[in-house]
């Protein structure tokens, strides 16, 4: 299981706001039951088989040529850990159980 994040920046679009690019990026990924996505202020992480991870990357792409982006700047970082597997979850909760005092 890989945990991705990935953001996607519009451009050529003629606003500065890439909110309704946003939405329109998730509505992708609930075409994808096997992921789980969680959206953050600046990135959307993604959990999941990485095939089907880049798979729905591409779709978001195209679908946001399709709402008419000229251009996409797109930030892809992987978290591919195969000697053991955390979820995001579970990667947050370790952390916050260390923080706690």
């Amino acid at each position: 299981m890989a945990i991705v994040a990935v953001s996607i920046a519009p451009l050529g679009t003629g606003s500065t706001s890439v909110s309704r690019f946003v939405a329109e990026t998730q509505r992708v990924l609930e075409r994808h039951p096997n992921l789980k996505a969680r959206l953050d202020p600046m990135f959307t992480n993604i959990e999941g088989d990485l095939p089907e991870i880049f798979a729905a990357i591409n779709e978001m792409h195209e679908a946001l040529v399709a709402m008419g982006a000229k251009r996409l700047s797109t930030v892809v970082k992987i978290d591919d850990r195969r000697d053991d597997s955390h979820s995001m979850d579970e990667k947050i909760e370790v952390v916050n159980s260390l923080t706690e005092g």
